[in-house]
C-alpha cells in the first residue's frame, strides 16, 4: 500500500541544484495581471472621494478616511479570507463614528477602534464568524436603513450650507431653519453633484457604456470641483492639514461601561457588514466564473481576523474603523480583478494620493462630499429589500430596528430588532388555530399552524368534542408536528377507532395522510425519523429463523403496499401524469449505505439519480463500453433539463481502497476496467502543485478518506468536459456541486454552494450544520 500513497515530497527537477537538494526551493515570481491593475484603478477612483466624504460625515480629521481606505486595502486585503471583497471606511459606520467622536473626542475613538479589532480578532480565532450570519436580514437591512436615514438627515444641512447636529431628532427639528437661510452656492453644487451621480448611469447606447467606465462618484465631484473653481464659488473646501500634525490614537478615556459598549458597537457593526459583504461577494462571483475561475470561496474566519487587525493598523495610525465596502466590493469583481493584488493595489493608489495630490483634494467642495455620502445613505434604504421582507412576513422587524437606530442609536436599535425577532418567531411558532365543525354527518377538526406542546391542550379539548362512532376528518395545515402533539392525536386516534368510529388525517388543501398504523400490527408510526430497520415483526422473526430472503423481499413489498403506500399514492399519481421534472441529477456511489432520499430529505420525483461504483464519471470519448453515465448526464441536462448536478462521495469507499491498494498489471476484470476512470483521482492527491483536500478545517483521517474527497473534486472536472454540461454552464442555468457523506458521523460536507470547484484551487469541503437547508 505504501507504494500506491502518494507523498508530499519535491521532485528533483523542482530543485535549484542536482548537486545541493537541499537548497531552498526557487522563488516564485510576484506577477500582477493586468486585470487586476486596472480593477484596482476603478476601485481607488470610487474609494477617494466617499472616503474624503465619510470623513467629513463623522466629523474626523479627512485624513482619516485616507488612512482608513489604505489600511483597509492593504492589511484587510492581504489578511482577509475574502479575496475580492474591499474594506476602508464604510459609510454602515458613519453615525456610530461621528457620536464616539462627539462623546469623546477623536484620540480616544481611535483606540476604541483599536479595541474593537482586538475584540474581532478574539471572535476569529473562536470561529464563530458564521454565527453572526444567523441574524435575521431583516435585523440587517433595518441597522443599515437607520444608519442611511441618519447620514441623509445629517449631510443634508451641509448640502444646504449649514452644518448637521450630533443627533438625528436635533436634525430633524433644526431642518425648517436651515431650510430658511440658504446658502446658494454650497446648494447649487450639491445640487450639480447629485444630478451627474443620477444622470450618468442612465446615458444610453454606446455613449454610455464607454462613460459608464469612469465611475460616476469620481465623475460628479470631478465636474462639481472644475465648476466650484471656475466659477470662484463661496463654498467650503477640503482642508487636509500636514501629515505632521496628523493625530494618533491615545489612551481611552471616559466611563467603563460608555467604553465597553462602544466598543461592542463597533465590532458589531463592522463585523456583521464584512461577512455579509464576503457572502454577498460569493455570490457575485458564482455569476461570472468566466471571469474568477481561480478565487476561492471566502473565508468567513479569516475575514474577520483581517478586519481586527486592519481596524488594530487604522486606529493606532489614526484612521476610520474599518469593513468590508459593498459598492468597491462590486465595482472591484465587476472590473474583472482576479486575486487580492487589485484590492492591496488600490490601497497603494489611496497612499499616493495621500501623500502627492494633496494640492489637488484640497480643491473639492465640502457640498459636493456631502451630496455624494447623502446619496449613498439614501441607497441604504433600499426598496428591493423592504419588497423581500414584506414578502416574507418580517417588516416589522424591519421597522423596529430601523426606528431604534434612527432614534436610539446602532446597538440600541439593534437589540431591539433581535428582540421583536424572537418574539415574531415564538409567537409563529405558538400561534395555533383549532376548529371543529360538523358538515353532512363528518366531523371536522382543522388545524392552522405548527402543532406543538404549546397547542395539545386546545388540540386534545377540541377532539374530544367529536361524538363516539362518528366519522371524523383531521386536517393538519402545518409544517410541523412535535412528539407530545403527536402522541396526543395518536392516543385519541386509537381510542376513537375503539370504539366503533373512523379517522381520516389529511394535509393541506384536503391530501390524504394514512392513518397510524396500530401497535398491534407494526411498530412503525408516520412522521418518526428515519431508521435502519423492518416495520413488521414478522420479518424480524424471519431473520432469526433463517428462512431465504426472497420471503423477506415478499414481505417487504406487503409492507410497503399497507403502510407507506397509502402516504405516496396521491404524490405518485401525480408525478405519473405530470411525468418526472427532476431539479437536480445526484451521482453517487452504488454503496448501500448511502441513501440519498435520506441525506437530502427528498422524495419521488426531486432527484435524478446514477449510481456507479466509486461515484465515477467518465471522460467523453474514452473507451468503449462506459457509455451508461454520458448517456444518464444527456438525458438529465438536454432533456429533463436538471438545474444542478452533484457529484456526491462518501467515507469508507471501497472503489477507492480499491484504487490504493491494487497494485498495476494482473487480470483485467470488469471491476479494474471501470476504476481506470478513477485514476485521474489518485493522480490529483499526488500531484505536487496541489494542496490536499480538507474537511472542514480538518486533514483527512488517512489516504483513502482523502482520495475520497480529491475523486469528488475530480470528477466535476470530469462533468465539465461532457457537451451538455460545458453548454449549460457557459448559458449561466446549470450549477455544480460536490458533496461528501461520512457514513458513521452522518454529517453531510459541501465542496461549494453555488460554485464549481475550478474556483477552488485548494479544495475545502465545509460542514453543512444541522439546521441548514440543502437546495435540491
Amino acid at each position: 500500500m505504501s507504494a500506491c500513497v502518494p507523498t508530499r515530497t519535491t521532485d528533483s527537477a523542482h530543485t535549484p541544484s542536482d548537486n545541493n537538494p537541499h537548497a531552498p526551493p526557487p522563488r516564485k515570481k510576484f506577477r500582477i495581471a493586468g486585470a487586476d491593475l486596472s480593477a484596482s484603478i476603478a476601485v481607488f477612483l470610487i474609494a477617494l472621494p466617499l472616503s474624503l466624504g465619510i470623513a467629513l460625515a463623522t466629523g474626523a480629521p479627512l485624513q482619516a478616511g485616507l488612512v482608513a481606505a489604505a489600511v483597509g486595502g492593504l492589511v484587510a486585503g492581504r489578511l482577509g479570507g475574502s479575496a475580492l471583497q474591499v474594506s476602508g471606511p464604510a459609510a454602515g459606520l458613519t453615525v456610530v463614528t461621528a457620536d464616539l467622536i462627539h462623546r469623546y473626542g477623536w484620540r480616544t475613538t481611535c483606540a476604541i477602534t483599536v479595541l474593537a479589532g482586538l475584540a474581532q480578532l478574539a471572535l476569529g480565532c473562536l470561529r464563530v464568524a458564521r454565527t453572526a450570519l444567523a441574524v435575521s436580514p431583516a435585523v440587517v437591512h433595518g441597522m443599515l436603513a437607520g444608519i442611511g436615514v441618519a447620514i441623509a438627515v445629517a449631510q443634508l444641512h451641509i448640502v444646504l450650507g449649514g452644518t448637521p447636529q450630533s443627533a438625528v431628532l436635533d436634525n430633524l427639528r433644526a431642518l425648517p431653519a436651515q431650510l430658511a437661510d440658504l446658502h446658494p452656492a454650497a446648494l447649487s453644487i450639491s445640487v450639480l453633484t447629485l444630478a451627474i451621480l443620477l444622470l450618468w448611469p442612465r446615458i444610453p447606447g454606446r455613449v454610455g457604456r464607454a462613460a459608464r467606465v469612469v465611475p460616476a462618484a469620481l465623475v460628479s465631484v470631478a465636474v462639481a470641483t472644475v465648476v466650484a473653481s471656475f466659477a470662484h464659488l463661496p463654498v467650503d473646501k477640503v482642508d487636509l492639514p500636514s501629515w505632521r500634525s496628523h493625530a494618533l490614537a491615545g489612551l481611552p478615556e471616559g466611563p467603563a461601561l460608555g467604553l465597553v459598549a462602544a466598543v461592542l458597537t463597533i465590532t458589531l457593526v463592522c463585523s456583521v457588514q464584512s461577512l455579509l459583504g464576503a457572502v454577498a461577494v460569493d455570490k457575485l462571483l458564482s455569476k461570472r466564473p468566466e471571469l474568477n475561475a481561480g478565487v476561492r470561496r471566502s473565508d468567513l474566519n479569516r475575514e474577520l481576523l483581517g478586519q481586527g487587525t486592519a481596524n488594530i493598523v487604522s486606529g493606532a495610525l489614526g484612521g476610520l474603523p474599518v469593513a468590508g465596502v459593498a459598492v468597491r466590493s462590486v465595482a472591484n469583481v465587476r472590473a474583472g480583478a482576479v486575486s487580492r493584488n487589485s484590492t492591496m493595489l488600490h490601497g497603494v493608489w489611496v497612499v499616493v494620493a495621500a501623500l502627492l495630490l494633496v494640492p489637488v483634494l484640497e480643491l473639492i467642495p465640502l457640498a459636493a462630499l456631502a451630496a455624494l455620502v447623502m446619496a449613498v445613505g439614501i441607497q441604504m434604504v433600499s426598496l428591493n429589500h423592504i419588497r423581500t421582507i414584506t414578502r416574507h412576513r418580517e417588516i416589522l422587524v424591519y421597522a423596529v430596528t430601523t426606528l431604534g437606530v434612527v432614534l436610539l442609536g446602532v446597538l440600541e436599535g439593534v437589540g431591539l430588532g433581535v428582540a421583536v425577532a424572537v418574539t415574531v418567531a415564538m409567537h409563529r411558532l405558538a400561534r395555533t388555530r383549532i376548529t371543529h365543525e360538523e358538515q353532512e354527518g363528518v366531523h371536522h377538526v382543522r388545524v392552522r399552524g405548527q402543532l406543538t406542546f404549546l397547542a395539545v391542550p386546545r388540540l386534545s379539548r377540541t377532539l374530544h368534542l367529536v361524538p363516539q362512532e362518528a366519522d371524523a376528518i383531521v386536517e393538519l395545515d402545518g409544517s410541523f408536528m412535535d412528539h407530545a402533539a403527536y402522541e396526543s392525536l395518536q392516543c385519541w386516534q386509537d381510542a376513537h377507532i375503539a370504539h366503533g368510529g373512523s379517522v381520516e388525517i389529511t394535509g393541506r388543501a384536503g391530501t390524504r395522510i394514512a392513518e397510524p398504523a396500530s401497535t398491534s400490527h407494526s411498530c412503525c408510526r408516520p412522521w418518526t425519523p428515519w431508521r435502519n430497520h423492518h416495520c413488521d415483526r414478522p420479518q424480524e422473526e424471519e431473520r432469526h429463523t433463517g428462512r431465504p430472503s426472497g420471503h423477506q423481499l415478499a414481505t417487504g413489498i406487503s409492507a410497503f403496499q399497507r403502510n407507506t403506500a397509502p402516504h405516496v399514492r396521491g404524490e405518485l399519481a401525480r408525478l405519473a401524469r405530470e411525468g418526472q421534472q427532476p431539479a437536480q441529477l445526484f451521482l453517487t456511489c452504488a454503496d448501500s449505505r448511502v441513501v440519498t432520499s435520506m441525506i437530502t430529505s427528498s422524495g419521488p420525483g426531486d432527484l435524478f439519480v446514477v449510481r456507479n461504483v466509486g461515484n465515477l464519471v467518465p471522460l467523453p470519448g474514452a473507451e468503449s463500453g462506459d457509455d451508461s453515465v454520458g448517456a444518464a448526464i444527456e438525458y438529465a441536462v438536454d432533456v429533463l433539463k436538471v438545474r444542478s448536478i452533484t457529484v456526491c462521495g462518501h467515507s469508507g469507499c471501497g472503489a477507492m481502497q480499491a484504487l490504493l491498494n491494487t497494485p498495476p498489471g494482473g487480470a483485467q476484470t470488469p471491476l479494474k476496467r471501470w476504476l481506470r476512470h478513477g485514476l485521474p483521482s489518485l493522480e490529483r492527491m499526488g500531484a505536487q502543485e496541489r494542496a490536499w483536500a480538507r474537511l472542514s478545517g480538518r486533514a483527512p483521517a488517512d489516504a483513502v478518506e482523502q482520495l475520497c474527497l480529491t475523486n469528488v473534486v475530480q470528477q466535476l472536472e470530469h462533468l465539465r468536459a461532457h457537451e451538455s454540461v460545458a453548454r449549460r454552464l457557459a448559458e449561466g442555468d446549470l450549477e455544480l456541486h460536490g458533496m461528501y457523506f461520512h457514513v458513521g458521523e452522518a454529517q453531510a460536507y459541501l465542496l461549494t454552494e453555488g460554485t464549481d470547484a475550478e474556483q477552488l484551487p485548494d479544495e475545502v469541503f465545509d460542514q453543512v450544520a444541522p439546521t441548514a437547508r440543502i437546495r435540491v
